[in-house]
């Protein structure tokens, strides 16, 4: 079971939540490349669980094992392989699921794939703690772009009905998304943060689980990244951003509100200073035909509600075939979105190096 991404850098993240490890191979890093890896921590430790009241209680560290890639910090050209020990297991919790499958999960569709004997124990590999080698590959990338002048940052857009102020998408800088990393809880209002808090609590304290959106924004690109149709700066990104487990949806730009626009209001018109071509808007997200254009690169990724929910549910039991009720237990996020918002952002960096690498 391989879960692969990328078309000049090779990912490959492998394991299962409650294995012994979980880790990941990156192909294609050049040799030469100084990795922080202080710097790598204090990343992955954005996404840690059992960091606050508003997350899981598993409580695993996330240290990156190096493995090969690496002389020293730096990288030597070889496939950069990495793990992570799993700490804090309970796999007892999720005895029952080759029968039950729990609602919303990927336990029916993987056991109609791979058979009964499939790993389930905390979602096994389908689960949201495979995101953490993820962040891993993603979080080498971004320092390597960052030299590039390139920088990838995010912030929580919504959680519920609650929303943040969304990114300027002209005047959108580097600045701008490195003062959102050092946030514990990234948003641009901080009182729209305490209230997305609330959202989450109430949600806990009712059993239950909320969901949430996640913006990204990618500045100082070149024009001219990606290519048309299949290979695009849309479809690239997707495609990391949607391996992220809970992601229901992506659009760039206005995405689905252009669709209630007329051309003369979605069109962003081109002009210069002299010394540069940019457009006074960007509806299109800083992507034409495929292709980034020069503009910030916007996107927002849709977060389901954490299906993992204290509350009675129905489900079946596929050796009896009886319709059953159930109540999940274990250690489970009310809202996966927090925790998410660096994820985001490696899985945009892992995209943006993959183009970089066209050249």
């Amino acid at each position: 079971m391989k879960d692969l991404y990328g078309i000049n850098l090779k990912l490959n993240i492998y394991g299962g939540s409650h294995d012994e490890k979980i880790g990941m191979t990156l192909e294609g890093i050049p040799a030469g490349e100084a990795i922080d890896l202080d710097a790598l921590r204090a990343f992955m430790a954005r996404r840690a669980p059992g960091r606050d009241a508003y997350s899981t209680q598993r409580k695993e560290p996330d240290e990156p094992v190096f493995i090969s890639g690496l002389d020293g910090d730096v990288t030597n050209g070889d496939v950069i392989e990495a793990v992570i020990y799993n700490t804090n297991q309970r796999s007892g919790d999720y005895s029952s699921l080759r029968d039950t499958p729990r609602p919303s999960h990927a336990d029916y569709a993987a056991v109609m794939k791979y058979g009964p004997e499939v790993d389930l124990r905390g979602g096994g590999h389908f689960s949201g703690r495979l995101t953490a080698p993820m962040c891993i590959a993603g979080g080498i990338c971004l320092q390597i772009l960052a030299r590039k002048g390139i920088s990838v940052g995010a912030h929580i857009a919504s959680i519920g009905g609650v929303f943040d102020k969304s990114f300027d998408p002209v005047k959108l800088c580097s600045k701008d998304l490195d003062a959102l990393a050092s946030l514990p809880f990234p948003t641009t209002d901080e009182g729209v943060g305490e209230s997305m808090k609330a959202e989450i609590e109430s949600a806990r304290a009712d059993g239950d689980s909320v969901g949430g959106v996640i913006e990204c924004g990618i500045v100082g690109l070149p024009a001219g990244l990606g290519q048309h149709m299949f290979a695009s700066v849309e479809g690239r990104i997707s495609a990391a951003v949607f391996g992220i487990p809970a992601v229901k949806g992506v659009e760039f730009g206005l995405g689905f509100g252009s669709a209630g626009l007329r051309g003369s209001e979605n069109n962003d018109a081109f002009r210069t200073d002299g010394t540069r071509i940019y457009t006074s808007t960007n509806n299109s997200g800083g992507i034409l035909g495929g292709m980034s254009s020069g503009m910030p690169v916007i996107f927002r990724a849709a977060f389901k509600p954490t299906p993992s929910i204290a509350k009675e549910q129905d489900s079946v039991s596929l050796s009896k075939m009886q319709n059953v009720r159930i109540t999940v237990g274990g250690r489970h996020d009310p809202c996966v979105v927090p925790r998410a918002v660096p994820v985001v952002e490696a899985a945009a960096a892992l995209a943006v190096l993959d183009m970089m690498l066209d050249k």
